[in-house]
């Protein structure tokens, strides 16, 4: 063993520079190692919109956002305890970024860029003796005491625990590939395939439709898949839809043999309402009911595709319109990803069972949540949890 316990994390997201950060301040010997010539590429990217850290909304609902196959009972409950959406708020305060809670209970930190954040944060872990390995992308391991990894540039190093955290296969370009799930699978970690999650999914619209719709906002719809429904708004593209609500649906929806969306353009009244406010029209049923109904330029755009001779069958049509879709876009293209390391090869500290002391964070673990802070929630949570399970296990 190496004098003094050495640890050595995997790629520079949220998630290893969590770890990174937490292991450090256990007192172990940090290296961290990422593929790309600067940390937190993803993290920066996730900054365009503002940088949405957490959500704040009660804790029994925050932990039932998280979905996958096979989760341990209470996993969520656990994770989300050891570093919770309070404990990141007043984590960023540290750092000199304070936030401030949005109207929708988004989280954000109040100067709504990354960049201030990330060089606090690297800053941090330079202070405590973390030292950054930049263009060492993994290419081989071998799990062992010590563990023994291998880079592309040809360098190898031995670490007495290693933190995986390498990201799904979502915006590749940050180094987030994929690449690692055929390592792994090499060694006989199980892995369910990475797929696109939190992602617009396809529909081939009318010329007539998109001249009219593309890029139009349907606000306060529920949309329903199979037998989950949701509230929110969808975004009409030149490929189909975008939008919390779809995002929401995504696991439905690839379990679907035929996906599709059941759109109600007015939750808040009833069918017979509906006819009733057109009791008087007898001809032009979608111009009025775009009126009386005040119904989306968008909506209104979709509905179009069929002609209307009467206001009980639009009526029907606005509370139920069934839409088919083709599939989800890229994986390339999505804000996150699901699929990953298997949850039964894990124990409770995110190690790998059969190789001790390789333990796994973030999108690497095969788990999903919606967007609105739960993502980067979660990569901070199980970063934290794998940071400090390393930490104990190099120093017991």
């Amino acid at each position: 063993m190496s004098n003094p316990p050495s640890i050595a994390i995997i790629g520079g997201g949220p998630a290893g520079l969590r770890a990174a950060e937490v292991a450090a301040a256990g007192g172990a010997k940090v290296t961290l190692f990422d593929g790309k010539r600067s940390v937190g590429r993803k993290f920066l990217v996730a900054g365009k919109g503002g940088l949405n850290l957490t959500h704040g909304e009660e804790f029994e609902r925050f932990i039932g956002r998280y979905a996958g196959p096979d989760q341990p009972a209470g996993i969520w409950r656990g994770l989300i305890s050891d570093f919770s959406p309070i404990d990141l708020r007043e984590w960023a305060e540290q750092l000199g970024c304070e936030t401030f809670q949005a109207r929708t209970g988004r989280v954000y930190p109040k100067a709504l860029k990354a960049a201030p954040l990330l060089r606090a944060w690297v800053a941090r872990l330079k202070s405590l003796g973390v030292e950054l390995k930049m263009d060492h992308r993994l290419a081989s391991l071998v799990p062992g005491k010590p563990v023994t990894l291998g880079f592309a540039n040809g360098e190898k190093c031995e670490a007495d625990a290693v933190v995986f955290a390498l990201g799904g296969g979502s915006w590749p370009q940050t180094g987030s590939d994929g690449g690692w799930v055929s390592l792994f699978q090499s060694l006989g970690i199980r892995c369910h395939a990475l797929q696109a999650a939190n992602c617009g999914w396809e529909h081939p619209w009318s010329q007539e439709t998109l001249a009219t719709a593309e890029g139009k906002p349907i606000k306060n719809i529920q949309v329903t898949a199979a037998d989950h429904s949701v509230s929110g708004e969808l975004l009409v593209t030149s490929y189909g839809f975008e939008g919390g609500a779809i995002y929401q649906l995504g696991r439905t929806l690839r379990g679907m043999a035929e996906p599709a969306i059941g759109i109600d353009f007015k939750p808040t009244f009833t069918e017979e309402q509906l006819v009733r406010k057109m009791e008087s029209v007898r001809r032009s049923f979608l111009e009025e009911a775009k009126v009386r109904w005040k119904l989306p330029e968008a909506a209104a755009a979709i509905l179009s595709e069929t002609a209307w001779t009467d206001s009980i069958t639009l009526a029907r049509q606005v509370k139920r319109c069934r839409i088919p879709l083709s599939g989800p876009r890229p994986i390339e293209e999505a804000i996150s990803s699901a699929g990953g390391v298997c949850w039964e090869e894990l124990d409770d500290s995110l190690m790998i069972r059969r190789f001790p002391g390789c333990f796994v964070a973030g999108e690497m673990i095969d788990w999903e949540a919606p967007t609105g802070g739960y993502l980067m929630q979660g990569c901070f949570a199980t970063g934290t949890r794998a940071g400090r399970a390393a930490a104990e296990f190099v120093l017991r």
